[in-house]
């Protein structure tokens, strides 16, 4: 009979690098009080022989699973799914693992897959709280567990932590470089009116406006596609277009120059436009789309970090956002900036 394969343990890695239990141990939970020959030693052995945590068992000594939960629609948009993908990478990096749980349009559900998470032992659940859809989740998990929410808006439970992109000053960005560009007139292809981020855009391009006394105007909402940025820049066509498009998204911008070439008019020379997320492959449409970077891995720090805090029962560091700064990147589809 073959013998049974059994993982590899703590015992197993101090016979390996030739120390005790308690230096694995500690290489483990508290690497920097030990010496850094030794802790490489460990480490090695580590490595060869495969050695995975048992997390049950630290959960039962610890009363912690170092397990976290992340909550979100399953949407495949970028900015949603960028922000996903950043919090599970600082997550790995802090030494968490990270139960993704996706909660659909039914807001009915919501406790279920509240209680479902909560059952699997989480220390703390993260929420990618995108539009009107995942506040009744925010609201059932709040009640038993620390929760922070990634989101546009201000936190509506006093018991949820909110971190989040300032989607307001992105807009104005975007504004502020094309009034320094010479337009007068700009289009404001809005996104989903349940979604917190097209709700944040619209509102700071209207600030905006009325800021550095510009003319505008807000179409839509379109639905994040580029096909509907390609019908709402139709309709612009047809009905009288301003100096400047800006879309809510990146995928609407690239609809819009696919209508406006359709149409032959010449951007920027003609119509500007600007898209926001700066996507993948934004820089490679003809002409490259000036748009706006969110900082999402940091967003992704930011979030666990604060989560973190709420766990440990501590103060973030003096000086600890809980709203970053987006940046404006500025290529060939608007005009240069005027000097004087």
């Amino acid at each position: 009979m073959a013998p049974t394969l059994r993982r590899p343990s703590m015992a197993d890695v101090a016979g390996r690098a030739g120390v005790s239990y308690q230096t694995v141990s500690r290489v483990l939970n508290e690497p920097q009080i030990v010496r850094p020959d030794t802790r490489a030693r460990v480490l090695a052995a580590i490595t060869e022989l495969g050695y995975t945590r048992n997390r049950a068992a630290r959960a039962l000594k610890t009363t912690r699973s170092s397990l976290i939960g992340l909550l979100n629609d399953g949407s495949s948009l970028f900015g949603p799914t960028e922000t996903t993908t950043a919090i599970e990478a600082a997550a790995r990096r802090a030494g968490y693992s990270m139960l993704l749980t996706t909660v659909g349009p039914d807001a009915d559900s919501s406790p279920q897959i509240g209680a479902e998470l909560l059952g699997t032992g989480v220390d703390g659940i993260l929420v990618v709280a995108a539009h009107e859809g995942m506040v009744p989740a925010v609201a059932s998990l709040s009640r038993s567990t620390p929760v922070v929410a990634v989101t546009a808006v201000p936190a509506r439970n006093p018991e949820v932590q909110v971190v989040g992109v300032d989607q307001h000053l992105g807009a104005h960005q975007v504004i502020e470089h094309l009034a320094r560009t010479g337009v007068r007139s700009v289009a404001h292809i809005a996104g989903p009116q349940d979604w917190f981020d097209a709700c944040a855009r619209r509102e700071g391009f209207e600030q905006a406006l009325a800021l550095h006394g510009l003319d505008g105007t807000v179409v839509g909402p379109g639905d994040w596609t580029p096909r509907s940025g390609y019908e709402l820049a139709s309709e612009l066509v047809r009905s009288g277009l301003p100096d400047a498009i800006f879309a809510a998204n990146d995928m609407m911008a690239i609809g819009v120059l696919h209508a406006l070439h359709e149409h032959g008019l010449r951007v920027p020379e003609e119509v500007a436009v600007v898209g926001f997320d700066n996507t993948m492959g934004a820089e490679f449409q003809i002409p490259s789309l000036t748009t706006v970077a969110q900082p999402f891995a940091e967003l992704g720090r930011l979030a666990l970090e604060r989560l973190l805090c709420m766990l440990e029962d501590r103060e973030p560091p003096p000086g600890t956002p809980s709203t970053l700064p987006p940046r404006l990147v500025v290529r060939r589809s608007t005009l240069p900036e005027r000097t004087h």
